[in-house]
């Protein structure tokens, strides 16, 4: 079985043991179950006390000793959709209240508001970035200046880029530097023709955001994500004139 299953339902593997256990002996007292489950008694006992709180196993008194019965497996899944719908209103309230009172915490403009970003697990970030606050947009349109040196490195780490960003019919605007670029869906390109060889960049620009990639030594990618809304309107406006030129 799969451990994160059950930490996704904020079961530890002792928790889990000691439910096995009991589903294999039937109704039992603390000693037996935690013979079969391998913990000693005094945990075996806490597990029970918080497995039985959330539903998940029940007891039965005989004599002076309780007996520990699982409930049958279909009880994971009650527990799941639970969890679900925590997330779910967890998710609205970040969304409405808790993440707009953070934001109106923050000055107009802090050291904060760049952050660095390094190899090819830090390029994958940025890239979900632009997907993820293009695509929460009414017009989900963003626009690009590519160099040819760093087409063939940028997707790297996410080779399906372009295939999820069709996917959410999510259009961009290329201006690329020197030849090449690949044609998709959902995207427009131009081009600026250049003589001789070109430095490798990618600058994206989404509103309030604009992503620099350039390649370091080695061509080790690196990134810097600038959250301003005066400065991506700028590049904006250099963009949308260039385009306009071209």
């Amino acid at each position: 079985m799969n451990p994160e299953i059950f930490s996704l339902l904020g079961l530890s593997e002792r928790d889990i043991s000691i439910y096995r256990a009991l589903m294999a002996l039937g109704p039992s007292a603390i000693r037996t179950i935690a013979e079969r489950a391998g913990v000693n008694r005094g945990s075996t006992y806490e597990c029970l006390k918080s497995l039985q709180q959330r539903g998940i196993v029940t007891y039965q008194p005989r004599g002076k000793r309780r007996y520990f019965s699982a409930r049958e497996p279909e009880v994971l899944l009650q527990l799941a959709a639970e969890r679900r719908e925590q997330l779910d209103k967890a998710i609205d309230q970040l969304k409405t209240s808790v993440i707009p009172d953070l934001h109106h915490l923050k000055p107009d403009f802090s050291i904060a508001n760049v952050e660095f970003y390094e190899g090819d697990a830090g390029i994958e970030q940025v890239l979900r970035d632009i997907l993820n606050r293009v695509g929460e947009q009414a017009d989900p349109v963003y626009s690009v200046f590519s160099s040819k040196p760093v087409r063939s490195l940028l997707y790297r780490p996410f080779p399906n880029f372009t295939a999820q960003r069709v996917a959410r019919k999510i259009r961009v605007r290329v201006i690329a530097i020197g030849e090449g670029g690949e044609n998709a869906e959902y995207s427009e390109r131009k081009w600026i023709r250049t003589e001789g060889p070109v430095d490798a960049a990618y600058i994206a620009i989404y509103p309030p955001r604009c992503a620099i990639i350039s390649l370091a030594s080695d061509n080790y990618p690196t990134a810097v994500v600038i959250d301003s809304r005066e400065v991506a309107a700028a590049q904006q406006i250099i963009f949308n004139t260039l385009w306009g030129l071209l």
